[in-house]
């Protein structure tokens, strides 16, 4: 990929920069070298030295950083809009049995197609859940991750994993299984061979058997000791529904954060998805030891499974962060669309005071900054900190009228994308993504997609 121009110059746009003060600023100038924001404020911006710079009129304009996408699943983006009616556990029961035919070209198409659905709506930081790795089916970790270096997206996978079949009272089919030693080993070469730890990477790699009802107790153990001695993070689904919480009952005699606790599962280097279902011990637990969450409000409502308590988390100290979730339980597929979202559910369920505008864009940015631990270079706008911004289009039809431009982002329609930088590089100008052919992708995906339907009907 190019590098970033040397000297990057915006002026006249309003800026939020979700600083820990909220510093904003109704027209303002921010200024990038290389991939690092070097100054920013008020007005127009000091004289530059000589040299190449690039100058960019926002006026009309809101600067924000980069969105921070904290939960997906790539790979469902060729199996949207299936299993309609579904609660979490039958929506699985009916999608593991396509899944578990997915192969190394259906991956990157559909990592192709998820990956420009977000980065085309704001997304700088991606990152990825994959749990299914059918026998023979190539290297789906490897495709994901040259999908986002084709598209320049800041890309935090993670290694998935499931051990526990139907036969052993696990939820997924046995055949969409690994074993639990070769879980630990692929786990282990996938951070060998793509983490970078630096702290402008591009690329880290997490460790994440997929939830209590498809791993062992084993693997939970082991996959956690593996994380800590490699120095990279932990993510698993976590307190998703009242069917899980049964499951790890059942199973454990004990409920689900208790369970985490139990296997080394809770601390600061962990983040945890959905937690739906959690009670004032459970939350106690979480900012007890700094356990992350990632919040996917779409998600949690397209399947039912209930509100999460993301207000109490935050009073507590909880980090919280946003999440797309799976193409297959949110089809839109976007995490702009989340913000919104976010504040109207926890409205509807703890009034009108439940969450305000500026801390929903804070939960898509420096909150998913927080959870993926990169808080010190990204997820807010700041002298120091890598160019991760949007510019996001205010002056249209469609937010005109709206004088305050957080409000207009989060609680107006979903705004365009005139620039996105990762790193100070483009990824999106004028709406459309630099690195990639949209309609490319979209023919490639449906036709992967295609394919993947014929050979779960045994075609």
């Amino acid at each position: 990929m190019a590098a970033p121009p040397p000297r990057t110059v915006i002026e006249n746009c309003a800026i939020a920069t979700v600083d820990a003060a909220g510093t904003e600023h109704a027209s303002g100038h921010i200024v990038i070298a290389g991939s690092r924001i070097e100054s920013l404020g008020p007005g127009p911006a000091p004289a530059q030295p000589p040299g190449d710079v690039r100058r960019i009129d926002g006026s009309g304009h809101l600067a924000t950083p980069g969105l921070v996408n904290t939960h997906h699943h790539f790979y469902q983006w060729l199996t949207r809009g299936l299993a309609q009616d579904h609660s979490l556990f039958d929506w699985l029961v009916a999608l593991y049995p396509v899944w578990a035919r997915i192969d190394e070209p259906m991956v990157h198409a559909a990592a192709r197609g998820s990956l420009a659905m977000m980065v085309r709506g704001g997304v700088t930081t991606a990152m990825d859940h994959h749990y299914v790795f059918p026998r023979g089916s190539g290297d789906l970790l490897g495709a994901e991750i040259r999908a986002a270096r084709e598209l320049g997206v800041r890309f935090h996978p993670t290694r998935g994993s499931m051990d526990l079949g139907a036969s052993d009272g696990g939820l997924p089919p046995d055949f969409a299984v690994e074993s639990t030693e070769a879980a630990l080993a692929a786990t282990e070469e996938a951070i060998d061979t793509h983490h970078d730890p630096s702290p402008d990477s591009m690329l880290r790699i997490g460790v994440a058997p997929c939830s209590p009802f498809s791993v062992t107790t084993d693997l939970m153990r082991e996959a956690a000791v593996l994380a800590r001695r490699k120095g990279v993070r932990l993510h698993t689904h976590g307190s998703e529904t009242v069917e899980e919480e049964r499951f790890c009952k059942e199973r454990f005699g004990m409920g689900p954060t208790d369970y985490f606790e139990s296997t080394g599962w809770l601390g600061d280097d962990v983040w945890m998805a959905h937690c739906v279902h959690m009670n004032d011990s459970d939350i106690d637990a979480f900012a007890r030891t700094g356990t992350g969450v990632a919040h996917c409000p779409s998600s949690n409502a397209r399947l039912g499974a209930g509100t999460a308590r993301v207000p109490a988390m935050l009073r507590a100290g909880v980090p919280v962060g946003l999440g797309v979730d799976g193409t297959a339980s949110n089809e839109s597929g976007e995490l702009h669309t989340e913000l919104r979202n976010a504040l109207l559910i926890h409205r509807l369920s703890g009034g009108e005071k439940a969450l305000d505008v500026r801390r929903a864009l804070r939960l898509g940015t420096y909150g998913g900054a927080q959870v993926l631990g990169r808080a010190a270079d990204i997820g807010s706008l700041e002298p120091g900190k890598l160019a991760d911004l949007v510019l996001w289009k205010f002056d249209g039809l469609g937010h005109s009228t709206i004088a305050d431009p957080v409000a207009a982002l989060v609680l107006g329609a979903p705004a365009p994308v005139t620039l996105s930088l990762v790193g100070g590089r483009p990824v999106v100008e004028e709406g459309r993504l630099t690195g990639a052919d949209e309609d490319a992708i979209a023919r490639e995906a449906r036709t992967e997609a295609r394919r993947l339907a014929r050979i779960a009907d045994g075609g």
